[in-house]
């Protein structure tokens, strides 16, 4: 097969897939063409197990399993690999501080430079693999856990409420910013994820909390809890909002030690300490505050819940959810009539994100966006994986960590508060789109490495996928625009006509 041959159809479709999105499907799941396009909008991509079980119970009995998920069973290959894992076997305080003495003992028994620096690189590659085993963890949820809208909550808000694996060791705590702060409450109330977010070591790190004083205030996160995680920047709040604020969170930190500070007589009972989070009352201001208009009496740790309290039921943190999430599920521009619905719903709920979910999937301009929201990287390298090889557990994730890290988008990765892009303009590039068609060949061609572990052949090597499958002959083959169509037609061997199906214009939208 000549490269010319294989890359005639790709030209027209890498056109047509930065140019245009293809033809709107049915307007309600009522056939297998609509049913697929709505499961790939509410899952991580459709697949054949995905569509046959929604198929087989009806699609708003999924969409009211996956709103009101029970424990997530997964496949026991995927399972396993979550269960050998460091950060599934350690707690965290138990982790932070092994990891935290071995960095000690280095600095105090090493006085050769050499030593010394084999001693850090030692340290900084444990750091790497456990921020690595929670990147993966996170994947194989991803693809194979049954509560596929859970799945897809968490990424939103470890986006929302981003933290960057980067600084300090962060690498060490955000598996377990995943694990107990975001998943549990991406389908609950706000308010309790807003506080769970807050309450975490990793999130006071990154934002600089630990270093929020009485006398040596830092802003840093009380700025982006309202601008980034609540209000919205035209929220209605102003700079002085943000200094009450920071001095309410004065005293709110991060204790990686055993050992608890000597805490002055008169403030010993304010003291608090769960896991590795701490409320220092030597550190507080104990001054009153007026925040966001009203005055907020000074008395310790209480006075957060109370700030968090008037954050999450503001209208406009109503209106900034409702936005966020109908970007992420809706359109880029979404219908400001939707986000107006939203917010009211989640105000009438107090902040319940399925409700207002509900609110989202159930409304007309959801089913009319269906196949028109460009895919972000890690959209389109889970659902490529998912719909290739369906519930057939991958043994390494390593390939899919590298491609979200060559497109730019890898899980932890992003070092500013404001988390990725979750709009087209930002992942759309002739770039992305070369680097998009090199995977789709890995994948569609069978030699993406998914199945090798430490370089060796597994016992069973996986068949070699076929995509021309019943899923879809059934319904994606109809949902593809002429031009898909003819350059499949025009595939030489069945590994092009995978790569052709994967970078079509259609699978680079959900």
């Amino acid at each position: 097969m000549h490269t010319t041959t294989f890359l005639r159809p790709l030209a027209v479709l890498l056109l047509a897939g930065c140019a245009a999105t293809p033809s709107a499907p049915p307007q309600a799941p009522a056939d297998p063409v609509a049913l697929s396009a709505a499961l790939n909008r509410v899952s991580w991509g459709v697949n054949t197990s995905t569509f046959h079980q929604a198929e087989k119970i009806g699609y708003n009995a999924w969409l009211d399993r996956q709103l009101h998920p029970g424990p997530a069973v997964l496949p026991a290959a995927a399972q396993a690999q979550i269960d050998a894992m460091t950060i599934s076997q350690k707690p965290l305080p138990q982790l932070v501080q092994e990891l935290e003495q071995q960095r000690r003992d280095y600095d105090k028994a090493m006085v050769d430079d050499d030593a010394k620096k084999a001693a850090q690189r030692a340290y900084q590659q444990e750091l790497n693999r456990l921020a690595r085993e929670a990147a993966t963890r996170s994947l194989l949820r991803d693809l194979y856990s049954p509560n596929q809208l859970q799945e897809q909550m968490t990424w939103f808000w470890m986006n929302h409420f981003n933290v960057h694996q980067g600084k300090s060791n962060l690498r060490v705590l955000v598996g377990d910013y995943e694990e107990q702060a975001i998943r549990p409450h991406a389908l609950g109330k706000f308010r309790d994820l807003l506080a769970a977010t807050l309450h975490h070591p990793a999130m006071i790190r990154y934002l600089d909390n630990e270093q929020n004083a009485a006398n040596r205030i830092n802003e840093n996160y009380a700025r982006e809890i309202m601008e980034l995680h609540t209000l919205g920047v035209d929220g209605g709040y102003s700079q002085a909002d943000v200094q009450q604020l920071a001095r309410i969170l004065t005293g709110v930190g991060v204790n990686l030690g055993d050992k608890q500070p000597n805490v002055r007589g008169d403030k010993q009972s304010q003291y608090v300490r769960k896991g590795l989070f701490e409320f220092n009352p030597n550190r507080h201001d104990y001054g009153d505050k007026v925040f966001l208009g009203q005055t907020v009496k000074g008395r310790g740790l209480a006075e957060v819940d109370e700030a968090l309290d008037r954050l999450s039921r503001s209208p406009a943190t109503a209106r900034f959810i409702s936005r966020k999430l109908a970007i992420y599920f809706v359109a880029d521009e979404p219908p400001p009539q939707l986000v107006e619905r939203m917010a009211a719903r989640f105000q009438a709920t107090d902040g319940d994100i399925a409700a207002v979910l509900r609110t989202l999937f159930d409304a007309p301009e959801f089913t009319q966006s269906l196949g028109k929201k460009f895919k972000d990287p890690v959209h389109y390298v889970v659902s490529a994986v998912r719909l290739t090889y369906d519930d057939k557990v991958i043994l390494n994730a390593g390939p899919m960590l590298g491609w979200l890290g060559r497109m730019a988008e890898p899980l932890y990765g992003r070092q500013t508060p404001d988390g990725y892009p979750l709009t087209a303009s930002g992942w759309d590039s002739p770039g992305q789109m070369t680097t998009r068609f090199e995977i789709a060949k890995a994948i569609g061609g069978g030699n993406a490495g998914l199945f090798k572990t430490d370089g060796a052949q597994p016992l069973e090597k996986p068949a070699f996928p076929q995509l021309a499958n019943a899923l879809y002959y059934q319904s994606l083959q109809q949902s593809l625009a002429p031009a898909t169509r003819q350059a499949l037609d025009q595939a030489s061997s069945p590994q092009e006509w995978n790569t052709l199906l994967l970078s079509s214009p259609e699978l680079m939208h959900r």
